[in-house]
């Protein structure tokens, strides 16, 4: 797999598929690596994208110091595009991923062509959420991964998800298993201080889809409704039957929805355009 070596102590493994335009920057959550995004990274490919999804920095195959914010991983964003030369790209994140899309439009809202939001939130964290995740990052520090992943598995995917496919549900608990703690809990920690990202959300004029699983319990449709009423002209898809990774869960329907999506920000061909 490529790496990109950022100059500052960090190595950042990532996948680069596909030549097309627009190109993708996807980002995955906590706490999974850049398989997540596997069955989009295959489907865009083939169809005319570029898709780019890095393991973030302490997750997956990617190494360097502990971040201490989630602009840090904005910073490891931004070199990776600029290494492989992309001046603007369509930014999206699930979860995790979604509030560092969102810090990265706040630091550099000119590289974001247009933006995916998949089961994430905006709002800072509460005190007791900031002392749920200081507590949960010693706990896998001291433990490892393995009982936070079983016990976290059940609010990742939906029962219908559980009973029905266990090929996904394997993945997600590998994924979550096979996590550096040390990562893991700097970024849990990292999540802990996080802004209030709302009049960032008010300042986007690019393009938005919201997505969220109807079952999702960490972020429900409540969070993607605010989300979608913060971001003028934003579209908002629920997901049926699907918890909080529906990109997995039910990937053809997330494929479909996000390819729309997508298609709709390619330039119609000139008689097209000639028509109107």
């Amino acid at each position: 797999m490529p790496t990109l070596h950022t100059g500052h102590g960090t190595v950042l493994t990532y996948d680069d598929r596909g030549t097309g335009d627009p190109a993708l920057l996807l980002v995955h959550g906590h706490p999974f690596n850049r398989s997540m995004w596997q069955p989009q990274t295959e489907h865009f490919a083939e169809r005319g994208f570029r898709v780019v999804v890095p393991d973030l920095r302490g997750y997956g195959e990617s190494t360097g110091p502990a971040v201490t914010g989630l602009r840090d991983f904005t910073r490891d964003l931004i070199a990776l595009a600029d290494h492989l030369g992309l001046a603007t790209f369509v930014l999206g994140g699930l979860s995790m991923g979604g509030q560092i899309a969102m810090q990265t439009v706040a630091d550099h809202p000119e590289r974001v062509q247009a933006l995916l939001l998949a089961d994430t939130f905006p709002t800072a964290e509460t005190p007791e959420g900031r002392q749920n995740r200081r507590a949960a990052a010693t706990r896998i520090e001291r433990q490892g991964m393995s009982d936070y992943a079983d016990e976290l598995l059940p609010k990742m995917v939906s029962p219908q998800t559980r009973a029905k496919n266990p090929e996904v549900t394997q993945h997600v608990l590998t994924m979550m298993r096979t996590t550096p703690p040390a990562g893991a809990a700097a970024a849990l920690r990292a999540r802990a201080l996080r802004p209030d990202y709302r009049v960032t959300l008010e300042q986007v004029d690019v393009p938005t889809l919201v997505t969220v699983g109807s079952e999702d319990e960490f972020t429900p449709v409540s969070d993607a409704q605010l989300m979608h009423g913060l971001v003028a002209g934003s579209a908002l898809a629920v997901l049926e039957g699907a918890g909080h990774l529906p990109n997995l869960e039910s990937a053809a329907g997330f494929n479909d929805v996000f390819g729309r999506f997508l298609n709709a920000l390619r330039p119609r061909p000139d008689h097209q355009a000639e028509e109107r």
